[in-house]
């Protein structure tokens, strides 16, 4: 079994701190653990971090503001973790770039699925590098997190190799590479969440077809949320911010869409193509 890499639990309510260290120990994971965020944001910095759950509720520095911090200099996964039935906490925290959030209490099973389905899809950190391969010009994406530098050269040479057909998807001037994890924009590649990519990923492979909130929850919760699980109505509203982040990153018009419609009440259906 491979070495998933270090994780970091920033928690001040001991017994919840000891549980989460527990389950991603059991995981694989080297785990360091902190009382608060300043402490925390610090173990995420100097062990580069692979995962991180923040408490949402610290004794100096609140949640979002340590998730700000991490997100300065870290593209680690980070879980937040709230109080049930406060869904300002959970759309606030998607907003400012966590991956994902769990509600106390929560089982550690979740917490344990929830982290695997992130992991086996890796995003990459935009840092494009410019190649001359075959008098174009390539984008080589370097830094994925987590993995190790053997893996982000693999990386490398699949982006300047000729991609599967299968593996890349366009879309008005849009053009997603699902084995590199990239998505290029009008020449220029977008920093996504893993969320986001995945999202944009799945609309894309839709072809037009509406898709439910209920559908999409499945696609960013992955083998969790199977077709029998309950999705609630902060789970799909949390859909309705990764959508809106996604937007905001594409620059899109709300009011002439180029890629993302609104089907009032259902979901999300990607536009027509333009000629």
């Amino acid at each position: 079994m491979s070495d998933p890499g270090v994780a970091v639990v920033i928690e001040d309510d001991v017994d919840v701190r000891n549980l989460v260290a527990a389950v991603l120990r059991q995981s694989g994971f080297d785990v360091h653990v902190a009382p608060n965020g300043r402490a925390g944001v610090d173990l995420v910095r100097l062990h580069d971090a692979t995962v991180v759950t923040v408490d949402v509720g610290l004794p100096d520095i609140d949640g979002y503001e340590v998730l700000r911090r991490i997100r300065s200099s870290s593209n680690c996964y980070v879980v937040m973790l709230t109080s049930r039935g406060d869904e300002l906490d959970t759309l606030t925290a998607l907003q400012l770039g966590a991956d994902d959030y769990l509600t106390k209490p929560f089982r550690p099973r979740e917490l344990r699925a929830r982290i695997a389905a992130m992991l086996r899809r890796p995003r990459v950190a935009p840092e494009p590098v410019a190649v001359a391969h075959q008098g174009t010009t390539a984008s080589v994406v370097v830094g994925a997190h987590p993995a190790s530098p053997a893996s982000a050269v693999a990386v490398a040479a699949q982006s300047l190799s000729q991609p599967e057909a299968s593996s890349v998807l366009e879309h008005n001037g849009l053009v997603l590479n699902a084995a590199a994890r990239t998505v290029v924009l009008d020449g220029r590649e977008l920093p996504l969440t893993r969320s986001e990519f995945d999202l944009l990923h799945e609309m894309l492979k839709s072809n037009g077809a509406v898709r439910t909130k209920a559908d999409l929850v499945r696609v960013v919760r992955g083998d969790y949320y199977g077709e029998d699980a309950y999705i609630s109505d902060s789970d799909e509203r949390a859909i309705e911010v990764h959508i809106g982040n996604l937007r905001r990153k594409l620059d899109e018009d709300p009011k002439n869409p180029r890629w993302l419609q609104t089907v009032r009440g259902v979901g999300y259906r990607l536009t027509p193509a333009r000629s």
